[in-house]
């Protein structure tokens, strides 16, 4: 059976439209735990069809953990922020079944660039991957049609 995604994401505050149409977080069992300015908490329970090779988690999948919790601290206000970069450091591997949680903070802003770092960690508080974000806010309001980085 497939999960519903609009049933997957069960946050504990209200959600914004932006996470409302994010359909790739709502798939993969993504849910927001705390959304404020520069600042979130997103968390993931790894299921059997998010391991490798290895019965590990797919660093990629941690990857997408973090880039979500990225998105929501970035996003601040009323203008479209997106990644000007990123990269992760795997620091330890889970496996299925486990919780992961990530933890974003914004570190700096200037202007319309801005830094934010994100901790995943597991159920037991072990960091598993340290995650740093480069956002840059564009000139498009959220509902705005035209593309990201206009």
């Amino acid at each position: 059976m497939t999960a519903d995604p609009e049933q997957s994401m069960q946050p504990q505050q209200p959600v914004r439209p932006m996470m409302q149409r994010d359909r790739a977080s709502a798939a993969l069992g993504m849910e927001v735990e705390k959304d404020e300015p520069g600042e979130s908490v997103v968390s993931m329970r790894v299921r059997d069809d998010m391991t490798n090779g290895f019965a590990i988690t797919h660093g990629g999948l941690v990857f997408a953990l973090a880039d979500t919790a990225f998105a929501i601290a970035c996003n601040e206000d009323e203008r479209v922020t997106v990644a000007a970069g990123a990269d992760i450091t795997f620091l330890k591997s889970t496996r299925a079944g486990q919780t992961l949680t990530a933890h974003a903070v914004r570190r700096s802003l200037i202007g319309r660039t801005g830094v934010y770092d994100v901790t995943v960690t597991d159920e037991t508080g072990d960091a598993v991957a340290e995650f740093r974000g480069r956002s840059l806010t564009t000139n498009r309001a959220a509902g705005d049609s035209r593309g990201a980085a206009d």
